[in-house]
């Protein structure tokens, strides 16, 4: 059971969490968009928020800077997310621009406020769960989107709440974070995309 648990942290990392998001709205869209544009975001998305961030995070091993690619400690933290929240900000300003997909464009300044956040609890030596953040960002996201198109997605919503659940138990498994952290970071990915969610339903 634990060695399953640490799959789905690896599997469900917040790395790889904006291209789901990404996969899940082209996939779940009646908007058309041309094939060029679907591989293009997707691509951009990926080089961003995974491509990027990987290659800052062997670079930092390589400093003596990160030991751990869940990033345990405090401490190793405030690069990479400093990093990522430069990285957001171009993605949604070059890149996923409310003009062209909304419902993107308001995701990902979501996460860019959620991973602020994160940054800044970092300074008050407060571990939020990073994990945590983005598995209820997605999960707002999908139950937003519901909304929006006025489509029922009830087994995929469902799904992304169980999986809330299997997230957080597969982090106190491993002893990553205590429930206080796990908490705060559900707060801190649920309240930036349910503020956002008045500008684009």
């Amino acid at each position: 059971m634990k060695r399953l648990l640490s799959i789905i942290s690896y599997v469900f990392h917040p790395m790889f969490i904006s291209v789901y998001a990404v996969l899940l709205y082209f996939f779940l869209t009646e908007r058309y968009h041309p094939y060029q544009e679907v591989f293009l975001v997707t691509i951009q998305v990926i080089i961003l928020t995974i491509l990027i961030p990987i290659s800052i995070f062997y670079f930092l091993m390589t400093l003596g800077r990160a030991n751990s690619f869940m990033l345990s400690e405090i401490s190793q933290r405030k690069i990479p997310l400093a990093v990522n929240v430069l990285l957001l900000y171009i993605l949604i300003r070059e890149s996923i621009r409310i003009e062209l997909i909304p419902e993107l464009y308001y995701f990902f300044f979501g996460a860019l406020v959620s991973t602020v956040l994160a940054l800044l609890f970092v300074f008050i030596n407060l571990k939020a769960s990073i994990h945590m953040i983005a598995i209820s960002s997605i999960t707002v996201f999908a139950i937003g989107f519901s909304l929006h198109t006025q489509t029922n997605h009830i087994y995929l919503v469902a799904f992304l709440l169980l999986l809330n659940g299997i997230v957080a138990t597969s982090r106190l498994s491993m002893k990553a974070h205590d429930t206080k952290e796990l908490i705060v970071g559900f707060l801190s990915g649920v309240i930036p995309q349910i503020g956002l969610l008045y500008f684009w339903l």
